[in-house]
């Protein structure tokens, strides 16, 4: 296996990491149900995207507890 030829000084080592922090998840209103949704993305409980129905969503099935 290979030497490094120059050892890295603490500040190129912190630059490079400074990038591998974990970013926020940005949610958005549906403008239709009202869920949390991720931008740019269709709507998984209505199917709503930019105004119009884009996935057939199946309505969940109440149980009946008897």
């Amino acid at each position: 296996m290979s030497v490094p030829a120059k050892r890295r000084s603490r500040s190129e080592v912190r630059r490079g990491r400074s990038h591998q922090a974990l970013k926020k998840v940005v949610l958005n209103k549906c403008p239709k149900c009202s869920k949390a949704i991720l931008p740019h993305h269709a709507c998984q409980f209505c199917g709503f995207y930019n105004g119009r129905e884009v996935i057939k969503v199946k309505s969940k099935v109440k149980k009946n507890k008897e």
